[in-house]
């Protein structure tokens, strides 16, 4: 895929969620969905934009998005390529203006994330895949990632808006000694960049959430299993597109 394209529409999505993000008239305008979630206008100008660049990019390769229209099991079944897109990660951190969302667009291929595109519109910050490596993009230079490998004394990236006591077992399992918080998607690319060894999540999440996050670990050496043990790799196309809990680790 032309990474450098993919680039560029992660940052014009970005430019239209700081639109929004610096605007004191647009910023505290927030929909709820009807699950309750909040959306702002930011996610559907994310979406917009995504969306018809990648039609025009790859108008034989169908696209699921958080804030599209959704694809019955019946068709979407077939796929066995297609984009998975969340256009606001974090609407949760763009409400508290804290800065920590992102855009996240992913390349499915047989069910598993084989691309990854995480930008971060606030710091200017790339996380992308390109021949099976990450990478991280700054405006000065472009780095790339690799996980830790540490044998002991880990870190873990938790979220600020989920954390669960059931955290705490597992991370004691792993020898866990210390943890940061951040929001979004932000948290794979820790552990991919080795600011971090374990992320793990026990509450839902759907599959727009972790495609891009996924791409990026893994491209890193780092791994994604379902549940809390190293046994079941992450699919996705599922009937249901929610995901069950996950453990991310970077050794």
């Amino acid at each position: 895929m032309d990474t450098k394209k993919l680039i560029e529409i992660s940052k014009k999505a970005g430019v239209a969620i700081l639109d929004i993000y610096n605007s004191t008239e647009f910023s505290s305008v927030v929909d709820f969905k009807a699950d309750n979630s909040p959306l702002t206008l930011a996610d559907k100008a994310s979406h917009e934009v995504i969306m018809e660049e990648l039609s025009q990019l790859t108008p034989d390769i169908p696209i699921i998005s958080e804030e599209g229209e959704e694809v019955a099991y019946d068709i979407r079944k077939d796929y066995d390529r297609y984009w998975l897109i969340d256009p606001l990660d974090g609407t949760k951190e763009f409400i508290n203006r804290n800065g920590e969302f992102t855009v996240n667009i992913a390349l499915i291929e047989n069910n598993i994330p084989i691309e990854g595109y995480i930008y971060v519109p606030v710091t200017g910050v790339m996380y992308y895949t390109l021949g099976g490596e990450s990478f991280k993009q700054t405006e000065n230079a472009v780095e790339l990632l690799k996980v830790n490998n540490k044998a002991e004394k880990r870190i873990a990236v938790r979220s600020k808006s989920h954390a669960s006591p059931e955290e705490e077992s597992i991370l004691q399992k792993y020898d866990v000694q210390d943890s940061i918080s951040v929001g979004s998607s932000l948290k794979f690319c820790m552990v991919a960049e080795g600011k971090a060894d374990i992320y793990y999540r026990h509450g839902p999440t759907m599959e727009w959430d972790t495609a891009a996050g996924q791409a990026v670990l893994q491209g890193a050496g780092g791994k994604i299993f379902k549940g809390n043990e190293e046994l079941e790799q992450f699919q996705y196309n599922k009937k249901s597109l929610l995901n069950s809990g996950f453990l991310c680790l970077g050794f």
